[in-house]
């Protein structure tokens, strides 16, 4: 096999996202062992809930879990805020409105000065998710993956009724707008989730 056609590594050069090929590297993840959708869940830069819509056929509701309005008792690096900074705590899970069925965890710190207070209205007020807030608002933003990783389930197992044991995959990324962090999310699902 000649160099221009040979597979890509895990990690794969050939991938055009910096980000996501670095975090690959450093993770747990082999994209080769991943389904066509996995893969696409792990590198988008779109929403999720629309992404999961078109491949299900079917709507997705957000469960909110947990959600705080806090002051953060240490900096968040990765949103370059320091300690005692206004943020909004979210634990969500994405789930199918006729199957019941819930596909994706989801637990985000967002920074509340940055936000429009239209989206800060929103996640407070609203089961939307955040991704149809932002496009309502009419807000350009970019997704910086962070980490890509293997994990255990532990207590996030009973939501997807899969033992402790079993894995989840997860992606950890920030989202930009105005040049500023504003929001840092981690979305898991089992591994054995959207298989072709």
């Amino acid at each position: 096999m000649s160099k221009d056609t040979a597979a890509p590594e895990a990690g794969g050069p050939g991938m055009l996202r910096i980000d996501l090929q670095e975090s690959l590297q450093q993770s747990s993840v082999d994209p080769r062992q991943l389904s066509s959708f996995q893969r696409i869940l792990l590198t988008t830069d779109g929403t999720v809930t629309e992404i999961l819509e078109a491949y299900l056929w079917e709507a997705i509701k957000i469960v909110k879990l947990y959600q705080e309005a806090i002051e953060t008792e240490a900096p968040v690096p990765y949103l370059d805020i320091g300690a005692h900074s206004p943020a909004l705590i979210r634990k969500v899970i994405l789930r199918g409105k006729c199957s019941h069925k819930n596909y994706i965890y989801a637990e985000s710190i967002v920074a509340r000065d940055r936000l429009d207070e239209r989206i800060q209205r929103g996640l407070t007020e609203t089961q939307k998710p955040v991704g149809q807030l932002m496009l309502e608002a009419r807000l350009e933003t970019y997704r910086e993956i962070l980490n890509c990783c293997l994990e255990p389930a532990a207590e996030l197992g009973e939501y997807f009724d899969i033992a402790p044991g079993a894995n989840l995959i997860s992606r950890t990324y920030r989202v930009f707008a105005n040049r500023q962090p504003f929001m840092l999310i981690t979305e898991k699902f089992p591994e054995t989730a959207f298989k072709d």
